[in-house]
């Protein structure tokens, strides 16, 4: 089974692992570095090309952090930014693979770098903190992936060196979203996932309120990991049923980077499960405009949101049938184009097409279609038996439409 949040099990993991590490005794200070991450100037310098990143600027982006490498080239920040805005190119459709090896080289370019920085002074914090920072994008990636020996061989170096920035006062805020991810997920994760229970006992329990609380403060005090916490917090907010704070933070975060094609499809979804049909349908036309026109960042994954929203909203609300059968179908095939068939969008556009097919008293198609859902979705889901009944339902009205 893959998890969504794998790589967050393989951070918990890593605690236990964290145990058994001793940091090299006493500090060594053979030379001095400019600490930039609480600098101010830094951050001002910085903001227009953090903001292009999030925008899906991302060449635009790219040529000012490469800017902070020539003026800091002794420094992790230039590197660890081009790794992270490589990073937001993958997260729209994390399938797609092109834009690993980049984000990994730099990555390890500013892994590299924060080591030599250690090497002269075993106490920098700041280049703990990039050691921390950069191993968590690579194991990140790396569950993305399921390459799972070294998603857990990162995450184990993130925690370590997580521990060892601590106490970097000018730097809490920024601290704060491991924290925040830990006490949430520690708690989210057997209550969704009982079966790993078990290898959970050992560690230190969370609260997921706690977490959420943790999360918030970062995302209105930090300044390079505030929008890291607001992705989180779309998702725990739904995730927790909070479906306001869910829509008001995807809403906030689309106004701020309209190109952005994950902030965009939550906050059409959003939109959507608030009942805010008028919003939804026009967030949802433009991010199926924006796929059917190749714009960067917008994959078969937005175009799956999309068109399931415009389908729903044809079939149930617009009362617009060929259409809507037209925006499933589209659904089913973004699905299988980003190898998504097990994804809820995917599966309800099977069960809306049946369910027309069986209106329409075509009982084989229906069956077809309800059969494809019960072989997708888990055995256990509400969906599996749902498909099973319809399946079972649509036999009976096709034996009586024969004894006629």
């Amino acid at each position: 089974m893959k998890l969504k949040y794998s790589w967050l099990i393989l951070v918990m993991v890593a605690q236990v692992a964290q145990a058994q590490f001793s940091w090299f005794g006493g500090s060594t200070k053979k030379k001095h570095h400019e600490v930039l991450l609480a600098n101010r100037a830094i951050q001002i310098e910085t903001t227009q090309a953090i903001n292009n990143m999030y925008n899906s600027n991302f060449d635009a982006a790219e040529r000012d952090f490469k800017w902070l490498t020539v003026k800091y080239p002794e420094h992790p920040i230039g590197y660890f930014l081009i790794g992270l805005n490589e990073w937001w190119k993958i997260l729209p459709d994390s399938k797609v693979e092109k834009y690993d090896d980049a984000c990994f080289y730099n990555m390890d370019k500013a892994i590299d770098m924060a080591d030599d920085m250690l090497d002269d002074d075993s106490e920098d914090k700041e280049a703990a903190f990039f050691m921390a920072a950069a191993y968590a994008v690579k194991g990140r990636l790396h569950s993305e992936r399921e390459n799972w020996i070294k998603a857990a061989w990162a995450s184990k170096q993130a925690m370590k060196y997580l521990e060892k920035c601590r106490g970097f006062g000018d730097f809490n805020p920024e601290l704060a979203i491991g924290d925040g991810l830990y006490n949430y997920y520690s708690k989210w994760i057997p209550e969704n996932y009982p079966s790993l229970k078990p290898m959970l006992v050992f560690f230190r329990k969370g609260e997921k309120k706690d977490g959420i609380k943790q999360l918030e403060y970062v995302a209105q005090n930090a300044f390079y990991t505030r929008m890291e916490a607001k992705y989180f917090l779309m998702q725990i907010y739904s995730m927790e049923n909070q479906h306001q704070k869910a829509y008001y933070t995807a809403s906030q975060m689309h106004s701020m980077y309209p190109n952005n094609s994950f902030f965009h499809r939550y906050a059409a979804r959003t939109a959507f499960v608030l009942g805010k049909t008028d919003e939804a349908e026009v967030l949802a036309q433009e991010l199926l405009n924006n796929v059917n026109s190749g714009k960067q960042g917008y994959e078969a994954t937005a175009g799956r949101y999309a068109a399931y929203i415009l389908g729903y909203l044809n079939m149930n609300y617009r009362n617009n049938i060929p259409k809507a059968k037209e925006y499933y179908q589209q659904t089913i095939d973004f699905a299988v184009q980003s190898k998504a068939k097990d994804s809820g969008y995917f599966l309800g556009a099977n069960l809306a097409l049946g369910k027309m097919a069986v209106s329409e008293k075509d009982y084989p198609k229906a069956i077809e279609y309800f059969t494809i859902v019960a072989n997708n979705a888990e055995k256990k889901s509400d969906t599996y038996k749902e498909a099973k009944r319809q399946i079972d339902e649509t036999k009976k009205l096709m034996k009586s439409a024969r004894k006629k």
